[in-house]
């Protein structure tokens, strides 16, 4: 939901930088998940406040029990605030999770054929402040390969199934390897 970025002044709070696109909720939660991608771990903490601020492109303010001083507010830099995978919210349909995303195989179907063409290792989206189409990032066998998130390309993703059907335009395999 959130990247920790640095201490916001001198009371404990923390400045983090918002990743979901439902900022909102962050006000309304009361406790997370803080992840520490280094150690591969995460601890549950209360959020005694978090308030939404537009300095430098918009940013969350936290505040989290335990952190009362500068010191301790330096030593969650770099965490991520998440919550567990059952408090989502629930998205419209044809929207998804990056995380639903990550890891799921994506085969070309055509009339005559159905393949492999890798697993997604990421998402990626285009433009700054401007709505466009994320592109899938695929590791293939022959090197990385973007893939739009288009309706008219992904033409069936099945997140339980960890399955993206795609239809690939004509050229686009020429267009990666360019």
């Amino acid at each position: 939901m959130a990247r920790i970025l640095r201490p916001h002044g001198r009371r404990g709070e923390v400045a983090a930088e918002i990743l979901t696109d439902f900022p909102e909720r962050l006000k309304r939660l009361t406790h997370a998940e803080l992840w520490d991608e280094k150690k591969s771990s995460q601890h549950s903490v209360a959020i005694h406040s978090c308030r939404l601020t537009q300095n430098r492109g918009g940013q969350a303010i936290f505040h989290f029990e335990g952190s009362d001083s500068i010191s301790d507010a330096e030593k969650l830099a770099g965490l991520e605030v998440r919550i567990p995978f059952s408090e989502r919210m629930a998205l419209p349909s044809g929207s998804y999770y990056v995380t639903d995303l990550i890891g799921c195989e994506v085969r070309e179907k055509t009339r005559e054929n159905d393949a492999a063409l890798g697993v997604v290792r990421d998402v990626q989206f285009t433009g700054e402040g401007v709505v466009g189409t994320p592109l899938l990032i695929v590791e293939a066998a022959r090197g990385e390969l973007l893939i739009p998130l288009a309706q008219e390309i992904c033409v069936n993703v099945d997140v339980a199934g960890r399955r993206i059907d795609v239809a690939l335009p004509e050229g686009l395999r020429e267009l990666n390897r360019d």
